[in-house]
């Protein structure tokens, strides 16, 4: 078994970044992954600072990029040239902190099957390959499993865009999968399945990068986060899955509540 680094998605408020760390390290925290979903809030001024806070408080740090920085657009007009920005940019703050992931969605199927959607997806990263070596910013991105059973997104769409794109890895929302399966990740041997596909992508050394929090879901479609203990995804058994695998693995909760980060923690970590 690899080691755990457990942490939770956005960083407390404090008066610095160093403050803000020591918090997140005061609770047992050894990770986070702070988000650029709502817009770009550091600067490349505040990033060094940054980056010096969470290297001294051993914090894995991974950022999320905005919503709308995504690949796979059915031509490459205005909105691809937004994404490619975005993302860009999210890049050059990424290495500026040292942030080891950008977490990004894999987009939409715009009325195209699978196939075509993620051969897109993996041409339009070639973009994105061109566009971040030229500026010294290709970092590793990370493609998120989505939570809505009909659209772009399943574990297999995101395991396969990571085989045919080298700095791209599988990033397993279990609340997602959850959702999506009406329920299923009861035991260590079905979290174990999404982990044995990801491992057989990832590079060696590279951790297993894990969303996680206990979600409510209707027609097998994500609908809302949790406060642990609600709902029926537990972290037990994907702490038992993880133990079968020699490789590290980051968790980021997405719960709404502090109290739930703490639970799972626990559960994760006992």
């Amino acid at each position: 078994m690899g080691e755990i680094r457990f942490g939770p998605s956005g960083l407390p408020e404090a008066a610095t970044f160093e403050e803000s760390f020591a918090a997140l390290t005061a609770d047992g925290y050894r990770a986070c992954e702070i988000g650029f979903v709502s817009g770009f809030w550091l600067d490349y001024e505040e990033a060094p600072q940054f980056a010096a806070a969470a290297a001294a408080a051993d914090v894995a740090l991974s950022v999320h990029a905005p919503l709308a920085a995504f690949m796979g657009h059915a031509d490459r007009g205005k909105k691809f040239k937004m994404a490619l920005g975005m993302l860009d940019h999210t890049a050059g703050l990424a290495k500026a902190c040292g942030a080891r992931l950008i977490v990004f969605h894999p987009g939409f199927l715009l009325g195209r099957d699978r196939d075509r959607t993620i051969a897109d997806v993996v041409d339009q990263l070639g973009d994105l390959r061109e566009r971040l070596e030229a500026k010294d910013r290709l970092v590793p991105f990370g493609v998120e499993v989505m939570g809505r059973v009909r659209d772009f997104g399943t574990v297999d769409d995101v395991i396969a865009i990571a085989e045919q794109v080298d700095f791209v890895r599988p990033v397993l929302d279990f609340a997602h999968m959850h959702a999506t399966s009406d329920g299923s990740f009861l035991d260590a041997d079905t979290f174990a399945e999404p982990l044995a596909a990801a491992d057989g992508v990832l590079a060696p050394g590279a951790p297993f990068h894990i969303h996680f929090s206990d979600i409510q879901y209707a027609n097998r479609n994500e609908t809302k986060h949790l406060p642990y203990g609600e709902g029926t995804l537990r972290a037990e058994p994907l702490r038992e899955a993880l133990g079968r695998f020699d490789r590290d693995a980051v968790v980021i909760s997405e719960s709404p509540d502090e109290a739930s980060h703490r639970a799972i923690r626990d559960a994760l970590l006992s």
